[in-house]
């Protein structure tokens, strides 16, 4: 399995994108700005995306590439996601105001997108693959992703704060040989990051403590500007024993 890493900041900026990992050629999670650098023959492999929630910077690209591959494709692209997430896109995005709604076209029978809801604890089996919903702590209803193979397993956190729920299922779990998880504020701001649920390296820190496993860890969803403070803050509050990355677009990870 090999995991592309096409964004994974909090905000924009030059080289700076948001949420978007790209698993394999033809699996997203999430679908942020950084689905922009791809060439026109690699979004054309994405075949499935898997929304961890319903905010602009997870979400913000789905209608642009659908838009900008609706005549060469010869199948839809599945959104999977919450009810929740798929609700919110419908009402917000695929509306016929904002966004022309593209599982109406070029027909309700042929459509170019297809929303597939799924459920905390569902499993999607795909070539070999599976990609398991888990429930995460967040302002709107979220979710993470854990991709495993027969010798991986690696497990995307979406945006997320002090939760059982993730540390408990990934517990379950034989290995974990990648995780991204989130840490979006440094400490300074850990008042914004429990309004807005969020990690912070402190809380963060704190339910690493209750991961069995010790995986390769990057650092996501970094505030611009703000990143090597969060870094630095990171390996002070998680001490030695991690393997720790600062994520960048264009990381690629071989599983």
């Amino acid at each position: 399995m090999q995991v592309r890493i096409l964004g994974c900041s909090g905000g924009i900026g030059q080289k700076v994108r948001t949420s978007s990992y790209l698993v394999d050629h033809d699996i997203l999670l999430d679908a942020g700005t950084g689905v922009g650098d791809l060439t026109l023959e690699e979004m054309l492999q994405i075949k499935h995306i898997f929304i961890t929630h319903s905010h602009m910077d997870h979400v913000a690209i789905i209608p642009l590439l659908v838009d900008t591959l609706f005549s060469s494709l010869k199948q839809p692209i599945i959104v999977h996601a919450l009810k929740e997430t798929i609700d919110a896109l419908q009402t917000h995005f695929f509306n016929w105001t904002i966004w022309p709604d593209f599982t109406e076209l070029p027909s309700l029978e042929a459509s170019v997108l297809k929303f597939e809801e799924m459920k905390i604890g569902d499993v999607y089996e795909l070539n070999g693959r599976s990609v398991e919903m888990i429930e995460v702590n967040h302002i709107v209803p979220a979710v993470a992703y854990a991709v495993k193979t027969q010798n991986s397993i690696f497990v995307y956190s979406g945006d997320t704060t002090t939760n059982d729920s993730l540390w408990d299922k990934l517990n379950t779990y034989p290995r974990l040989d990648l995780m991204v998880v989130e840490s979006a504020f440094a400490n300074h701001d850990i008042h914004l990051a429990n309004v807005a649920r969020h990690y912070c390296p402190e809380l963060l820190a704190a339910d690493l403590k209750k991961l069995r496993h010790k995986p390769k860890l990057g650092i996501s969803h970094l505030k611009p500007g703000e990143e090597t403070l969060i870094m630095d803050e990171c390996r002070k509050a998680f001490g030695d024993d991690w393997d720790l990355h600062q994520l960048s677009s264009g990381d690629v990870f071989q599983l």
